[in-house]
């Protein structure tokens, strides 16, 4: 579904702009619209742009347009709000801090890797990255992928058969 969704952001509104869609989430902000936070690369000067992108629907066809962005160069920081927690809440600073709830806790963490990701490859700028697990946000970590939830999962079981095979082991 989510790849459709980006297939389709890509060829209706992004691909007329000049620009790539590298990464994109669901955002909670009315119960009644629908809305995604994108990043994109401009094809002609490398600039990466992060946007806030309303979907509706007239008739049958799905539209989309551009309601807010910003340039990933004008972000001083992206807070998770609590690492530990499971939660999809987290703010990005600009010249004023914008507040987002993301569709879950790892699509907020796949947007704050490819925003990593980007920045190191277009901008080398000091990206303040707080409140996140980093283990999940570096792009070397053993963890970093696309895959989110199942990753955490994963991690979760390496660590419950660790202990499984220390409760075994005898007692000195």
């Amino acid at each position: 579904m989510s790849s459709l969704v980006k297939e389709d952001l890509q060829k209706k509104l992004f691909h007329p702009l000049g620009q790539s869609l590298r990464e994109f989430i669901e955002i909670e902000c009315s119960a009644h619209d629908t809305f995604y936070l994108c990043v994109s690369v401009s094809r002609k000067e490398p600039q990466v742009e992060i946007s806030m992108v309303k979907h509706f629907r007239i008739d049958l066809d799905e539209k989309y347009e551009m309601a807010e962005k910003w340039l990933l160069k004008d972000l001083e920081m992206i807070d998770g709000k609590e690492a530990d927690a499971d939660n999809p809440y987290f703010d990005m600073h600009f010249e004023k801090v914008y507040s987002w709830e993301a569709y879950s806790c790892a699509s907020k963490y796949a947007f704050a890797r490819t925003l990593n990701k980007l920045n190191y490859m277009y901008l080398k700028k000091d990206l303040k990255i707080v409140n996140f697990d980093i283990t999940y946000i570096n792009d070397d970590s053993l963890w970093s992928s696309n895959n989110g939830d199942c990753l955490v999962l994963m991690k979760i079981c390496f660590y419950a058969s660790n202990l499984l095979c220390l409760s075994l082991c005898p007692m000195p």
